[in-house]
């Protein structure tokens, strides 16, 4: 199996970290994954805050049901639309699902863990006042990063059979 296909069936939703901090050059690796994503018109919509500091991280935590995970974690990613860049709603979305993917398999091939939350999302406004971002940003989600405390579980999927509808 290749290395791609390998990742993709790898990697898992880390909720338990370890201290270590995330080196600067990995954190680019992540965020450069991510801006490699297709999307609509090469239009790009996202925009990313880097959240390190320990006082935010623990201010954003408080904004979901899952603050600990998001507090244990040395680095949160915030990925947001900017809607100056948008054209097409449901096309951008997708594109910033796509940006958030590949950034999860980057973390993931790098030796990061990883987990996309996207609870915080029903306290949207309450992230986007308190890490100050233009009225044009809308939070997509948040992605705690960090090195995993233990290797995650294996995980099972449906048959692939039970996921095609029809064949033409």
């Amino acid at each position: 199996m290749n290395e791609v296909l390998q990742a993709i069936r790898k990697r898992r939703s880390v909720r338990k970290f370890t201290g270590e901090a995330v080196p600067e050059s990995t954190l680019r690796a992540v965020l450069d994954a991510g801006r490699w994503a297709p999307s609509g018109l090469n239009n790009q919509p996202w925009k990313f805050v880097v959240i390190t500091d320990q006082t935010t991280r623990a201010a954003v935590a408080a904004k979901t049901k899952y603050r600990k995970v998001l507090e244990q974690a040395p680095l949160q990613i915030a990925i947001f639309l900017d809607q100056i860049l948008s054209y097409d709603r449901t096309k951008d979305v997708q594109g910033i699902g796509a940006c958030m993917q590949n950034m999860l398999l980057a973390a993931h091939s790098l030796g990061l863990g990883t987990v996309w939350m996207g609870e915080i999302l029903n306290r949207r406004e309450e992230v986007e006042g308190l890490l100050a971002v233009p009225e044009s940003f809308e939070l997509m989600g948040v992605i705690a990063v960090g090195h995993p405390f233990r290797k995650p579980a294996d995980s099972e999927r449906r048959a692939l059979e039970e996921l095609i509808f029809k064949r033409y």
